[in-house]
């Protein structure tokens, strides 16, 4: 299941015909009830079940022939915690069932792509928006549909209060537009500087990379070293570079913050990743997580 995906804007967008939704930080996921079974697909493609299967109970309670487009987040001290989303999803299945009781995940839905087997991609987002409240508004939580307005001042006001509780930004639709499988055709309104950055290379070893090589899509493109990985992220790229260990041998060397000239393996062709950063003046980019849907 191809999922559309949103271009970034500097300022919001305002006009007739558009609508807002809060962006929460945590991780793309596909929800899909067939007649036997949920699976659940992350942005890349890859089924990731098995990390949460808190919301694959819940989602039995999806009518048959029903996909859910929307992010899964963990909410700890009154706000949505990306770390903890990372931990879940890098969870072994019975690491899994332990993390479901004590970080409980929350499903925000924010399209619904078929109902009852019939294909609702074509419709327009007003019409599949009126649908998906209509579904899960009686089941009630973990899977909820996230806030929407079509008030600009309203989120405007969004924009600038949500961030207290881990929203990151808006993302604005088109209510005639279908939905735009594969394509950038959403926009989205971020508070923080976050970048795709190219991933050259990593320091560590293949199975335990302890930062990344990068290079931003601005400035003079002098590789900079990220701040160490979380253990999420740490097995994401072990698992990312496993095939490319013996044509990356240690011997390049990068001057990192604070550190010197450090040893890292490059990479080619490079990675991509996403990262939050503000300039090489201030602390090394932080990695938030890896590309896989380029």
């Amino acid at each position: 299941m191809r999922v559309a995906l949103a271009t970034a804007v500097r300022t919001l967008p305002r006009g007739a015909g558009l609508a807002y939704e809060p962006k929460f930080d945590g991780h793309r996921l596909v929800v899909v009830r067939s007649e036997a079974d949920v699976v659940l697909q992350a942005r890349s493609g890859r089924i990731v079940t098995s990390a949460f299967p808190d919301l694959a109970v819940a989602a039995q309670q999806l009518p048959a022939g029903t996909v859910l487009d929307g992010e899964v987040v963990v909410w700890h001290a009154g706000r949505t915690d990306f770390a903890l989303v990372q931990r879940r999803a890098a969870a072994t299945a019975a690491r899994a069932a332990v993390l479901a009781q004590s970080l409980p995940a929350s499903y925000a839905a924010f399209d619904v792509l078929e109902l009852a087997g019939l294909d609702l991609r074509g419709r327009p987002y007003e019409r599949r928006r009126a649908l998906l409240v209509d579904l899960l508004l009686p089941l009630g939580p973990p899977l909820q549909p996230v806030p929407m307005t079509t008030d600009p001042e309203l989120a405007a006001t969004w924009y600038e209060t949500l961030p207290a509780s881990g929203v990151e930004g808006l993302v604005i639709k088109r209510l005639d537009q279908t939905y735009p499988a594969g394509r950038r055709g959403w926009q989205k309104l971020r508070h923080t500087d976050v970048r795709d950055a190219a991933v050259v290379g990593y320091t560590g070893t293949p199975r335990r990379p302890l930062a990344l090589v990068l290079v931003l899509p601005v400035g003079d493109e002098t590789p900079l070293v990220s701040s160490p990985l979380t253990a999420a992220l740490r097995a994401e790229v072990a698992a990312a570079v496993a095939g490319r260990a013996e044509a990356a041998p240690a011997g390049a060397t990068v001057t990192a913050i604070g550190l010197g000239e450090v040893p890292y393996r490059p990479l080619d062709p490079p990675l991509t990743a996403e990262v939050r950063h503000t300039s090489a003046r201030h602390p090394p980019p932080e990695v938030l997580r890896l590309r896989t849907d380029l």
